[in-house]
């Protein structure tokens, strides 16, 4: 079935090379065209019927070194994904107040799944999350819980920012819409356990990290080794030399799709991200660990283990989408049909013909397109969060070995 999409997208990538030539020779045309009203309505109503053969959503803002009150006027609670970005670029920027202010406001309405007959039913004949509010993941409530958690450290409030620490295990562990136990959250939890000097809850932390057998499945990996190790010496009794530093690497990647109808677990969606994630990393002061944990939270959405309800409503709404894209098909055939019939019955010089048959390629040529916007799922995520964290207790980013030396942009967080 991969294949045939290629196929799909090549024969639409013809067409669409046909009609930006077709659109050339149309604009060559002597004005004497647009002398005949019926040439005139036939261009306008092509023109209404591919303006509805799809839409694109637009990408979030990237606010980069704002003042504190010009990030706060930009957040909007009724754009939830908008929000959560703006919360990350708060603390990014050192607003800790505005993030303490908003963020557990945003925790509490964006964590909860609220059922609707009429919305759920409706999603299946639109784009999928037009008309459903955006749930987190509980990736998405576990991490939003760490920047409230450091938030209250770095204004002097340490009992606050404990608060904020247990509500971390609850928001993994409870059983709501999105669930599960994520391991970026738990190192960055065991880090600032520490941070506030409760060691022995640190220790519980570094003990599940190297445990977590859902993500290592009986691989050594690096992070799972230095978790280990920070177990020993907390059991050793040995304090830290230098206190834990984190840094952000980079930008997490964007999401893209396909059709998999054969050897996926996801529905029939195959999700992939733009660009690799970095790749795991342990060092005598530090380790290194991506956050693709987080995009696997969102490319397993539609199966069926995760989400029952949106893997059945995928496979409803792939016959709808079918029958969708046939719509510009008949309309693009009828357009060189009746456009031919016009120009025969009204003895013309076979101009309205040509156009007729260009104008319906045209429209025909948007059917992959409709397509696409009727089966895409929702890929909705917090979009500006890091693509991996470095933990270290080197006095200088210099002096850790896990972070890169490159172009790639780092930032400390805490």
């Amino acid at each position: 079935m991969k294949g045939d999409t290629s196929v799909s997208r090549g024969a639409a990538v013809l067409l669409e090379k046909r009609r930006l030539s077709a659109h050339q020779g149309w604009v060559g045309e002597k004005t004497g065209f647009f002398e005949n009203p019926m040439r005139c309505i036939a261009v306008l109503a092509m023109g209404l019927l591919m303006s509805l053969a799809g839409c694109q959503a637009g990408s979030g803002k990237v606010l980069k070194g704002l003042p504190c009150s010009e990030i706060e006027g930009q957040i909007n609670f009724s754009d939830r994904i908008g929000t959560l970005n703006r919360l990350a670029d708060a603390f990014a920027g050192q607003c800790y107040d505005l993030v303490i202010l908003h963020g557990e406001k945003a925790r509490l309405e964006f964590r909860h799944k609220t059922f609707s007959f009429v919305k759920e039913t409706t999603n299946i004949f639109v784009p999928e999350g037009s008309f459903i509010d955006y749930v987190m993941e509980s990736y998405e409530r576990g991490y939003l819980s760490l920047l409230l958690a450091a938030s209250y450290a770095n204004v002097q409030k340490p009992e606050e920012a404990k608060v904020e620490l247990r509500q971390l295990d609850h928001e993994l562990f409870t059983p709501l819409y999105n669930y599960g136990e994520d391991p970026v959250n738990l190192l960055l939890s065991a880090v600032l356990w520490e941070r506030v000097g409760e060691v022995n809850e640190a220790r519980v932390d570094w003990l599940r990290l190297r445990d977590l057998g859902l993500m290592w499945k009986g691989h050594e990996d690096p992070v799972r080794l230095f978790a280990g190790r920070q177990v020993s010496r907390i059991d050793e009794g040995q304090d830290l030399s230098e206190p834990w530093h984190v840094y952000s690497i980079d930008r997490f990647p964007e999401l893209s799709w396909d059709l998999q109808f054969f050897g996926s677990e996801n529905g029939y969606f195959s999700v992939t991200a733009d660009k690799e994630f970095p790749r795991a990393c342990q060092s005598d002061t530090g380790v290194r660990m991506s956050t693709q944990s987080w995009f696997e939270k969102v490319a397993i959405r539609h199966s069926h283990g995760y989400h029952p309800l949106l893997n059945v409503q995928a496979w409803i709404r792939l016959p709808v989408g079918l029958t969708y894209s046939l719509v510009p098909l008949a309309a693009g055939a009828g357009v060189m049909v009746g456009g031919c019939v016009l120009d025969a019955a009204g003895k013309g010089n076979g101009s309205l013909c040509q156009l007729s048959v260009i104008g319906g390629m045209a429209l025909m040529s948007t059917a992959p397109a409709v397509l696409e916007g009727a089966l895409q799922p929702d890929l909705r995520h917090w979009e500006h969060v890091p693509a991996a964290f470095v933990v270290t207790r080197a006095s200088k980013p210099e002096l850790e070995p896990c972070l890169p030396k490159d172009e790639i942009a780092v930032q400390r967080l805490w």
